[in-house]
């Protein structure tokens, strides 16, 4: 098995640049199915989460080649509508091919997903809004099966604006004739860039990336070209990497407007940010100051999965910060490995109090998900002496190689085998 090992108090500097989205990229890789033809799709993140999805991709019968940051995905011959459960319980949001194998196929059967254990992530929306397009949905509490009966388009009226849930209806409805409307959408970046892929390949998709999307369903869509938006989360960590050194860094290949929700918390911790067109430039104070309230909301409000990255920084703060979590139930695992770099965080239920200490100290802890992942790392990063992350496997699924991007900007981190640790 591999670990981190971290030597602490490097000052950081220079210049990164971002990878793909994470995010953006497994649900563009999950709607190649509907395309009758080659997927072009550039900036793509080399990531585990990505390879599962490829593997599950050639399991259904598509061609897929990787060159640097460029996937070709060739999907003229799917002819598997069943996804196992070795392949599903790798992540969660493998659910997103539930939409797309459906319309494809006629007959899509996949086991409950997987994932981080970050909390409840239902998917009745899911199904219920297939249902509602005229899918027949089974579900046993183990495997979940989507027959094509008789399908139209719909008006959807979601509870809750649910990233995942638009995409599938998105991913459903595109290849149904007519109007499908989507009311209280996700508002994500992520859900537009989504839209673009498709709308490249011949579909006719208006309003994603707002509350109100509408699908004007067309017969089939074609080979197309697309480049995945840059990782806001991956951008928002390095930014929480800057603050928790006080080390200004530039963050090149990023999209500004997106990180428009975090600006304000950064800024309240006292970091200057100077934005270009593609690239900021973040500069902390020596000490950080407190950020009175963080409450986590959909986009446009401050990404859940910034939470434990920027709660990483506020454990060195000046003064006491308080995060509220409301996206998720179970997304605080972290805080008790903060605590064992000498943080101190104090949870009472889905509030986390942070009393910012003048230091941390070395600590050897393994991580509990991805973003919490990151969070270890960047207390190891501030923290004296020489820290042990293990279990970094959760890190792999949303960080390229995460070293590699935290040496090229002046930290002391490498990968090593458990073997080789000894």
């Amino acid at each position: 098995m591999e670990k981190l090992i971290i030597n602490g108090k490097c000052n950081l500097g220079g210049e990164i640049s971002i990878h793909g989205s994470k995010n953006s990229a497994l649900p563009i890789l999950a709607a190649s199915v509907l395309i009758n033809g080659v997927s072009t799709v550039h900036n793509c993140p080399d990531l585990s989460d990505i390879n599962v999805t490829i593997e599950i991709l050639r399991h259904l019968g598509a061609k897929v080649s990787r060159q640097g940051s460029t996937l070709v995905i060739d999907s003229t011959d799917i002819n598997n509508s069943f996804i196992p459960e070795n392949m599903m319980q790798e992540m969660r949001s493998s659910i997103i091919f539930l939409g797309s194998l459906s319309a494809r196929t006629g007959n899509a059967c996949l086991f409950l997903p997987g994932g981080c254990d970050i909390g409840l992530r239902p998917i009745d929306l899911h199904l219920k809004s297939l249902e509602q397009l005229g899918y027949e949905i089974t579900f046993d509490g183990h495997n979940i099966c989507s027959k094509k009966s008789d399908v139209h388009p719909q008006k959807i009226i979601l509870p809750i604006p649910s990233v995942g849930a638009t995409e599938n209806i998105i991913l459903a409805s595109v290849l149904i004739k007519g109007k499908t409307t989507i009311l209280n959408s996700a508002c994500e970046p992520e859900i537009k860039d989504l839209a673009d892929f498709l709308n490249k390949a011949g579909a006719n998709i208006q309003g994603a990336g707002t509350s109100n999307i509408v699908i004007d369903g067309v017969s089939r869509l074609y080979s197309t070209e697309h480049t995945v938006i840059p990782d806001r989360i991956l951008a928002a960590t390095m930014m929480s990497a800057s603050a928790i050194t006080s080390s200004p860094i530039k963050i090149n290949n990023i999209s500004p407007t997106h990180l428009m929700p975090v600006f304000p918390v950064f800024d309240e911790m006292g970091c200057k940010i100077y934005l270009e067109k593609n690239a900021l430039t973040i500069k902390p104070p020596s000490r950080l100051h407190r950020v009175k309230r963080i409450q986590t909301k959909p986009y446009p409000g401050f990404p859940t999965d910034c939470q434990a990255p920027v709660m990483a920084s506020l454990t060195v703060a000046r003064g006491t910060s308080v995060i509220i979590e409301n996206i998720f139930e179970n997304r605080f695992k972290h805080i008790s490995r903060l605590n064992r770099f000498g943080a101190d965080v104090i949870v009472n239920n889905q509030t986390a109090v942070i009393n910012g200490v003048k230091s941390l100290h070395s600590a050897d802890v393994s991580c509990t998900d991805l973003r919490g992942g990151a969070a270890i790392v960047l207390a190891a990063l501030a923290a004296e002496g020489r820290s042990q992350i293990t279990d970094i496997h959760h890190i792999d699924r949303g960080y390229e190689k995460i070293e590699n991007q935290l040496s090229s900007i002046g930290a002391d981190i490498k990968r090593i085998n458990d073997e080789k640790a000894e």
